[in-house]
């Protein structure tokens, strides 16, 4: 594999950082400002992104609750910021879902965090790193925090493996064609 596409590709990760439950602004933000304030965070993964009009379809199908006097709040941004993520790989059916079993097993909070890790985690271990890592890395994870695995971790985690080899995948194929390396 060419040197030079790797590091191309690995460079936006590098410092990848998505904003823990308590960094997100606990005052409200208009629909705009949401959409803005999330693709200002995803847009080193270039493909993931979310638009006012996707934040509005969501409300509509009720995947995340209505805005307060036109604001989103840190949960629901939170929700936004784990839906524009996993809607590159899942149904907005499933991601309901995963919604729904997050809420019986863990408050939103600590369900964002330890999606954050994750994701942060897998990402870097597969732009960085050898790719076997980032399976083990996260079933590690998954089994360090409270001891065992669970079938809601092992899911997540699943999701996540999933969505940062699509977009490592996308990346490289898209590096390919600008360099016309084919």
């Amino acid at each position: 594999m060419n040197e030079h596409i790797l590091s191309k590709m690995a460079d936006p990760i590098h410092n990848f950082h998505l904003p823990r439950y308590q960094e997100i602004p606990d005052v409200g933000l208009y629909l705009e400002q949401t959409a803005k304030y999330i693709d200002s965070y995803l847009s080193p993964l270039e493909d993931i992104s979310i638009t006012g009009s996707m934040i509005s379809n969501y409300v509509k199908k009720k995947i995340i609750n209505n805005p307060v006097k036109k604001q989103y709040g840190r949960d629901q941004i939170a929700a936004l910021i784990f839906i524009a993520v996993a809607k590159s790989v899942l149904s907005l059916d499933n991601i309901h879902m995963m919604f729904e079993i997050q809420r019986q097993t863990y408050d939103n909070a600590t369900a964002y965090n330890y999606f954050c890790s994750e994701f942060e985690l897998i990402l870097h271990h597969v732009f960085e790193s050898d790719q076997a890592d980032a399976k083990t890395g996260a079933a590690h994870n998954a089994k360090k925090e409270h001891g065992t695995f669970s079938n809601e971790k092992t899911m997540l985690c699943n999701m996540i493996i999933t969505v940062a080899h699509k977009i490592y995948l996308d990346r490289y194929f898209s590096l390919l064609r600008d360099e016309d390396t084919i």
